[in-house]
């Protein structure tokens, strides 16, 4: 039986006051209707109108999370981070730094505004995961060309929403990052799920082979004049620049573009020898994911160039500048990851609001005389930007180029623009 209710209401002038009780008047019409057109099953139970439980994400401590699936199904294992940005989850999807790890947004309303091709970091998601709490139902953006869900199916990254982030969060942050396995399958039991987690790991893997560039290539792209805010940033001189891509991000290389910077891109075993056959003003190590210990090459070739050319290294390339330098790099507990750090510019005392996301930092004890400790993060102290003007070098362990302050570290680039300038005056 299908019934339709309808009211009608006895209409009074606005300001005319009645004693007795307002009328309402009701009727009913029902018609008889199918099982199947009322969503009903064969034995007469309705079937559910909403989405049910189909996920797991069960973590190397033992704990099983229930949750709901989007995007695409299967099972994954990673490293599980919690990032605290507030908006800016396209550009975490698409920056090659989490690769090997699945990213546990703490804002928890996601998919607000969708996907667009203009927000891409790279080419590619690399990420191995989404976790969130709720998943917007709905987009309200201009720019937007498709949902998130849309967006990660069709680039075969999984999601789950529907669990308690805040919770997972507070386990990270007590018992640091933890291996977990994201699974759709119900023949995979919790134990069998557990296992994976328990035997994957990901220190000591070189993650950088598996997102870098598998030949040299140029960049001329500038950032879009809408979104430009430092046109007193742009050069008349023009610096050609050699950028190891260690996982770089495209912002980066839009920001060099518009202070004037000529770039050719090489991936990351390009040898140092063909670099400075290159004869560049100057070098820049990008980002990247992973522990820098597990690239021994590329500390190789950072030794080979430090001193021969100005260099700036930022996030991964800050590392692989620490343990070429002489200094050793550790594992934090949960690491950096977010929009909204604050970091101490020792050198002239201001504090700039940063973008960070990186799970190594560089031991500032460990380092040679000379190298001078730049920026400190000052959620926990530690190294955020190192400076050895005596080696013509330059560094941040976060991303200026990310623009949360929104423009606190953008001045850095000028800063390699003028190493590059003293340079080729000495020269």
């Amino acid at each position: 039986m299908n019934c339709a209710l309808g009211m009608a209401v006895t209409q009074f002038p606005p300001c005319f006051t009645l004693n007795t009780p307002k009328v309402r008047l009701f009727t009913v019409n029902c018609q008889s209707v199918s099982p199947a057109a009322s969503g009903m099953s064969s034995t007469g139970l309705v079937e559910k109108p909403w989405k049910v439980s189909d996920a797991r994400l069960v973590l190397e401590d033992g704990s099983v999370w229930r949750a709901k699936s989007f995007g695409a199904s299967g099972t994954q294992v990673g490293e599980v981070v919690f990032n605290t940005s507030l908006t800016g989850y396209q550009e975490i999807l698409t920056d090659p730094s989490y690769a090997g790890q699945f990213v546990l947004m703490t804002n928890p309303h996601i998919g607000n505004t969708g996907v667009n091709f203009d927000d891409e970091e790279s080419k590619q998601c690399f990420l191995a995961g989404l976790v969130i709490r709720s998943l917007s139902i709905s987009t309200s953006n201009w720019r937007c060309t498709e949902t998130l869900g849309e967006y990660l199916a069709s680039r075969n990254i999984m999601g789950i929403y529907d669990v308690d982030t805040r919770a997972i969060t507070r386990r990270l942050r007590e018992d640091g990052s933890l291996i977990g396995v994201l699974s759709t399958e119900e023949s995979k039991t919790d134990d069998e799920l557990l296992k994976v987690s328990r035997t994957w790991d990901i220190v000591g893997v070189d993650l950088i082979s598996g997102v870098t560039c598998k030949a040299p290539y140029e960049w001329v792209d500038r950032t879009g004049s809408e979104w430009e805010f430092n046109l007193n940033g742009r050069n008349e001189e023009t610096f050609q620049v050699v950028a190891y891509d260690f996982g770089i991000k495209h912002n980066i290389l839009r920001r060099l573009a518009s202070y004037g910077c000529k770039i050719t891109v090489v991936p990351s075993t390009w040898p140092a020898s063909e670099t400075l056959k290159m004869k560049p003003d100057g070098v820049l190590f990008s980002n990247g994911p992973g522990d820098p210990s597990a690239v021994p090459y590329a500390v190789e070739a950072v030794k080979e160039i430090i001193g021969k050319v100005p260099v700036f290294g930022i996030c991964m390339g800050h590392q692989l500048l620490g343990q070429a330098l002489g200094g050793k790099t550790f594992k934090m507990k949960f690491g950096h990851h977010g929009g909204n750090h604050p970091v101490r510019n020792i050198r002239n005392g201001r504090v700039e609001i940063s973008a960070q996301n990186h799970n190594y930092a560089v031991d500032p004890e460990s380092l040679p005389e000379g190298v001078e400790v730049t920026h400190v993060n000052l959620n926990d102290g530690s190294c955020a930007g190192l400076a050895f003007p005596q080696q013509k070098l330059m560094s941040l362990q976060y991303h200026p180029e990310a623009s949360p302050g929104p423009h606190d570290s953008d001045l850095v680039f000028g800063e390699f623009i003028e190493l590059m300038k003293q340079e080729r005056q000495r020269t």
